[in-house]
């Protein structure tokens, strides 16, 4: 079965080299750590066991500094190295971890990961949420290193996908040594693709832990005076929006502007920074005036804009929370259009009314258990943006419209009161129930950690 795999993968290859090329030419990315990812890793030597902990991209990576720290503690024999896919999540490694031990994942051919396995020599492998490939899991096995998945994510989707795979596809899943999935629902679909049940323990989300619970963040106040936002008018945030959103965004934004009743100011932040440019000029396109974070380095005040039509773009990396702090009320994106949605907790934590659009399928045990606590909004389409802006983050006593909390889905906690102390129809006390939410669902690092040293010592 491993030569199939090399095979497809290489025919897989052929047709996705032009694309490869238009990444690297044009939008600038994947043009490093080939070597890596052609299994030549090269770490400090050491006398103590190594867990390989590998986390895809940005949003994984972000979820680990806590339970590297806590995992470190429970097996002090033990080093974490770390590895991942995408040019933001290596970056972002390198800023939480010592560079020398972050490094690229390996292509799953056959040649690769095991030259990449016989250079690290892992004790145990730590997926985060998927990240399952064929030739890893079997490779692994082979040499009798336990593989893990950590906060487990698979929509039904990617499973029904997956599951054409047939034979494949069981032969990995199956081969799990344990997965922590972050609910009912994403255990079942572990266990549908072929994972022993008793393999499998629902843990919650990792995200819950690793959102900081804080009221301001460090340099949003020098952001905001750099880039001249009025701080007189609440500030409605687009963050990690996606291709097609920012369209339907401004459009709700038109809408809030001929109203003529609601001063707002409006930041957009896309996720991949090598759209930035293209959202700029989209911005422009639609009569707006664009100030970019990019040319308004903080120490260079620039007047509060006093036009509404003025539009912020946050087009540099690592700000999102500066830009989420200022915020009266957020837009969490990739949502309104079919992109599975991007992370709503880190919105909770720092307590600020929150927006999604219908497609959060990544992110969908975290929105249950907001919804189920009446402590997030979900809209469909451009014009109930504009009205959920409106009555959330603008005005201060609008109606939420609340109607009857539904019951606590599977995975959340369902005992805590709804309203957390806070009224209903005040738009602060959606963002206090969405950190309230956060903070009773958290635990699921140190349950995985348990689980992981356990594997450790068997």
């Amino acid at each position: 079965m491993t030569w199939i795999a090399n095979i497809a993968y290489l025919l897989a290859g052929v047709f996705y080299l032009p694309v490869l090329v238009y990444q690297m030419v044009v939008q600038k990315k994947n043009r490093h750590g080939w070597h890596q990812r052609c299994g030549h890793v090269q770490l400090p030597p050491t006398s103590r066991r190594r867990i390989w902990l590998h986390a895809v991209s940005l949003g994984e990576i972000n979820c680990t500094p806590e339970l590297v720290r806590q995992l470190s503690l429970a097996v002090p024999d033990c080093e974490v190295v770390v590895s991942t896919t995408t040019d933001t999540g290596y970056a972002r490694g390198c800023e939480l971890y010592p560079p020398e031990r972050v490094f690229r994942y390996p292509l799953d051919l056959s040649w690769m990961v095991g030259r990449a396995l016989a250079r690290i020599r892992p004790s145990l492998i730590v997926l985060v949420e998927l990240e399952v490939w064929p030739n890893l899991v079997r490779l692994a096995r082979r040499r009798d290193i336990p593989v893990a998945v950590i906060n487990g994510r698979l929509t039904e989707r990617s499973a029904r996908r997956l599951a054409r795979l047939g034979v494949v596809t069981r032969a990995m899943f199956s081969q799990l040594a344990w997965v922590g999935a972050q609910d009912q629902a994403i255990a079942e679909r572990f266990e549908r693709l072929g994972t022993p049940p008793d393999r499998i323990t629902i843990t919650g989300s990792l995200k819950w832990d690793s959102a900081e619970v804080v009221d301001a963040v460090p340099g949003a106040d020098a952001l905001a005076e750099a880039m001249g936002i009025p701080r007189e008018r609440p500030l409605w945030v687009c963050g990690s929006t996606g291709p097609g959103e920012e369209t339907l965004i401004l459009e709700a934004y038109e809408k809030l502007l001929a109203s003529g009743d609601t001063p707002v100011s409006l930041a957009i932040v896309p996720r991949k920074p090598e759209r930035f440019a293209e959202v700029a000029a989209l911005i422009r396109n639609r009569g707006f005036e664009c100030v970019r974070r990019s040319e308004h380095a903080d120490g260079s005040p620039r007047a509060p804009s006093a036009s509404p039509r003025t539009v912020f773009l946050g087009d540099t990396m690592g700000e999102l929370r500066k830009f989420y702090t200022l915020a009266g009320v957020v837009f969490v994106g990739r949502s309104l259009v079919p992109m599975g949605g991007s992370d709503p907790m880190e919105v909770a934590a720092l307590a600020r009314p929150m927006i999604v659009g219908p497609h959060m399928d990544n992110f969908q045990m975290p929105v249950d258990c907001l919804r189920a606590k009446d402590a997030i909004r979900v809209v469909r389409t451009p014009a109930e943006l504009a009205d959920t802006v409106a009555a959330v983050g603008c005005v201060p006593d609008a109606p939420t419209g609340v109607g009857r909390v539904p019951d606590a889905p599977v995975g959340c906690v369902p005992d805590a009161p709804a309203n957390n102390g806070a009224s209903k129809t005040h738009p602060t006390g959606l963002g206090q129930r969405a950190r309230q939410v956060l903070l009773e669902n958290q635990g699921a690092t140190a349950r995985t950690v348990r689980a992981l040293a356990e594997l450790l010592n068997a």
